[in-house]
């Protein structure tokens, strides 16, 4: 979400936050189309939690593909009718919205895992996931949408014909009270806090039932290593969602401190820096799954071996395993 302030287009500072967002946006459709790869490959990563995962990436994939892009045309400040602007600062918001609601749907699925590990195959089945997918998207249009109804800035732009052009920038057509309170407060800082208490409850489960095994008997059970492994999983998965917090809450905050304090100046290197934040984070989460999901890793080099360096990819059990509690970490 751009909201920064009167930009020229030739200013030093504009020329390296293009460079960087660039750099981003390569970035993010790589690692991401590794991901969506990846999952395809290996039939062991594909069950629910990888089906959000998926969905997660290709709207990590469109930050890159759409949204950058997009950020960078309005930072420039081109000229275009307001509804067409309008339009277009919504698609960032549609694309970014999914992030947040992917995540809330991972936090969903691995809360029900070890909140009901024995009826979690027959309650959450592939199709439902697909269909939770869809209605996650669903839910990002509506709720993106909402300032082509009437939610924005027109009223400023009284004398504004419909063929009129304006500078297309974000704040011009975007209101802050619609950012702050309905996209800020409604479907950021809330979706957030359900995720931390999901992920709160779920290490409280795992913790006790490891525990409540360790006191009962010394020995390693089927169960102790489920839960171990879930434990691993849950860690990797909460660090996404810590990332998506540290790098999204900077350019809220910024939003909420131009809205609450008017007199208040941010600078425009500020929110540039806030901008970049956020963006970034689209191509911090394969890295993780990279480095803290070892199917995924192997799985990753066999694809590298193959498709880079020409070399045929050495079998793996990873590449045989049907089902999640086989996953590593």
């Amino acid at each position: 979400m751009v909201s920064s302030p009167g930009i020229k287009p030739r200013e030093h500072v504009d020329m390296v936050y293009i460079s960087i967002e660039t750099a981003i946006a390569l970035a993010s459709v790589l690692g991401n189309v590794l991901v969506v790869l990846v999952v395809c490959v290996n039939r062991a990563l594909r069950n629910t939690t990888f089906c959000f995962i998926v969905s997660l990436a290709v709207a990590d994939i469109a930050v890159g593909v759409l949204v950058i892009p997009l950020a960078i045309i309005i930072s420039l400040g081109f000229h275009t009718q307001f509804y067409t602007c309008l339009f277009l600062s919504c698609l960032l918001l549609i694309i970014t919205q999914s992030s947040i609601l992917s995540l809330l749907a991972i936090a969903i699925d691995r809360y029900l895992r070890v909140k009901i590990p024995t009826r979690y195959s027959t309650i959450v089945t592939q199709r439902r996931a697909y269909v939770a997918v869809f209605l996650c998207w669903i839910l990002s249009f509506l709720t993106g949408i909402v300032p082509m109804t009437g939610w924005n800035n027109l009223d400023t732009h009284r004398n504004l014909s419909s063929s009129s052009s304006i500078v297309c920038e974000f704040i011009t057509v975007m209101r802050l009270d619609y950012m702050v309170y309905f996209n800020f407060f409604g479907w950021v800082v809330v979706p957030l806090s359900i995720m931390i208490a999901l992920y709160a409850e779920i290490f409280r489960v795992i913790r006790r039932q490891l525990n409540r095994r360790a006191e009962a008997t010394c020995d390693t059970s089927d169960r102790d290593r489920y839960y171990q492994k879930e434990l691993k999983l849950a860690k990797s998965l909460a660090l996404v969602v810590f990332l998506f917090a540290v790098c999204w809450l900077p350019i809220h905050i910024m939003n909420c401190i131009t809205f609450f304090c008017p007199d208040c100046h941010v600078p425009k290197l500020a929110f540039y820096i806030g901008i970049f934040m956020s963006h970034v984070n689209s191509a911090l989460n394969p890295m993780v799954y990279a480095f803290r999901i070892k199917h995924f890793r192997v799985t990753l080099i066999q694809i590298t071996r193959r498709c880079m360096l020409c070399k045929p990819a050495e079998p793996t059990p990873c590449t045989s395993t049907p089902a999640l509690e086989k996953v590593e970490m």
